[in-house]
């Protein structure tokens, strides 16, 4: 048998996996054992590359000391293998999907990388879609991930550093960043948090991102979520640094800046001028998802002076029999709107979108015509719900959506003056929130002229000849992005 000590540890540790095969196999006199599970190895792999040559050693001429000098020098399977010595390092293999090899007499194993787990095909991607460029999107399988990104870059530069994190997951993470092009402090920051960070498991990068955050409760994100491999390859291409995780169909940047928020990778695909044109528009319809409905209701209860006339009757015959306040009926509607969009999500997808159009358009007329709504309030939801789709990013979406109830709140309580205080004090935090060291309002606070070519306009790429200081110290020569 083999060796019984190492054996036993493995199969001891073992008990009750009985999705785990061990194969003898008995090779001149000694007794050698493969142990592996089956749903997560290549096994034809496996066959073919390592049991069959056993096999074949087992029906030639006896010469172990051959064998043996054969398996020391690497070249007795056409597949690489490495030595494992620990028990518990060889059953993290099996588990993981890399077979053992154990030998009787040996006090070591050696293991075969041919994992295999069921992955999907590469798609399109769901989340950030664009008329012009690459449709390609990562899926769950980071090395699936890494190829598309090296297919992007092709560079001895683009280095990875690799991380197991997570007690009972053992989840794969990497870092990844183009030499030269980073903030080193960055990256040591970032490693120092990931070999520090002790959890059970990691099921998403979000869990990752939230653990990495430490003390920062900022409603804002300091991470850029993204699916698209080109969006990743062109920001490491200025400099910041990317985190793939197994299992997970997105990476994370950082650092990030509210700006790179806003921006979409379609941005760089289209001419300059629409380019630039569509960014004043998203930023522009973004600040009017968080702060309309809280400045109709401040004027409408408290300012209604400022408002023409012709424009202020109107308003006022649409209200005249509506048994709410301003900022009751505002919150109905928003709350409602925000259920309809919730529901839209979490249905079958075939009727998700269907349900949600035509459900806010019936409550809507619905609401309306029983007198618990005014029509101009539907107008101001409306003009709201669909300006925060505006947004190319979930996460500064979701934070908008919940500023907006603060907003709304302080505006039908307050009037005007608590809508600019509530402004001044989301600027005054955005101007003192950093990502990993980087100012997050950057090129504004900080004013750093240089970086607006690329900020609220695009400019021609032949004058964007400096990478961003929000992401690298380096004066390189800016790539294109694509």
């Amino acid at each position: 048998m083999p060796d019984k000590n190492i054996l036993e540890l493995i199969k001891e540790q073992l008990t009750d996996c009985s999705d785990a095969v061990y194969q003898s196999i008995n090779v001149y006199g000694h007794s050698c054992m493969l142990i592996y599970i089956p749903t997560i190895v290549d096994t034809l792999s496996l066959q073919e590359f390592v049991a069959s040559p056993l096999k074949s050693e087992a029906n030639s001429e006896p010469d172990w000391p051959h064998f043996m000098e054969r398996l020391d020098r690497g070249s007795a399977f056409a597949i690489p293998y490495i030595k494992a010595y620990h028990p518990d390092r060889a059953v993290e293999l099996i588990v993981s999907g890399n077979p053992v090899l154990c030998i009787e007499g040996l006090p070591y194993v050696y293991y075969f990388e041919i994992a295999h787990y069921q992955k999907r095909a590469v798609s399109e991607s769901q989340n950030e879609l664009v008329v012009i460029g690459p449709q390609e999107a990562f899926i769950e399988d980071v090395q699936t991930n890494l190829s598309l990104l090296r297919h992007k870059i092709k560079h001895a530069d683009l280095k990875t550093k690799h991380f197991a994190i997570g007690k009972y997951t053992k989840t794969d993470v990497y870092l990844v960043y183009i030499e030269g092009l980073y903030k080193p402090e960055i990256l040591a920051l970032m490693e120092e948090k990931l070999t520090n960070l002790s959890v059970d498991g990691i099921l998403g990068i979000s869990y990752l991102a939230e653990h990495m955050q430490g003390g920062h409760f900022s409603p804002f994100p300091v991470y850029q979520y993204t699916e698209r491999p080109d969006s990743v390859a062109a920001s490491l291409m200025e400099g910041r640094i990317g985190m793939l995780q197994d299992g997970t169909p997105s990476a994370l940047l950082t650092p990030v800046t509210f700006f790179a928020l806003l921006q979409s990778s379609e941005d760089y695909y289209q001419s300059f001028y629409a380019g630039s044109w569509v960014r004043l528009v998203r930023l522009f319809f973004s600040l009017i998802s968080m702060i309309l409905p809280s400045l109709y209701v401040a004027i409408t209860t408290f300012h209604s002076q400022i408002i023409p006339s012709d424009l202020l009757i109107t308003i006022a015959a649409a209200r005249e029999n509506i048994p709410f306040s301003a900022l009751t009926e505002a919150l109905i509607m928003e709350l409602t709107f925000e259920a309809l969009r919730e529901a839209g999500t979490r249905i079958p997808k075939p009727v998700g979108q269907t349900v949600s159009i035509i459900g806010g358009i019936v409550i809507g007329q619905a609401a309306v015509q029983a007198g618990i709504v005014s029509a101009p309030m539907v107008i101001v939801v409306s003009i709201t719900g669909i300006a925060s789709y505006i947004i190319p990013h979930l996460e500064l979406g979701l934070t908008f959506r919940l500023l907006r109830f603060i907003l709304l709140i302080l505006g039908g309580t307050m009037g005007l003056i608590g809508v600019f205080v509530a402004v001044f004090v989301i600027y005054g935090h955005l101007t003192n929130l950093k990502s990993f060291g980087s100012p997050y309002l950057q090129p504004v606070a900080p004013f750093v002229m240089e970086d607006w070519k690329d900020t609220l306009f695009r400019f021609p790429s032949q004058y964007m000849t400096k990478r961003s200081t929000s992401f690298t110290d380096r004066k390189n020569k800016r790539r294109q992005k694509s």
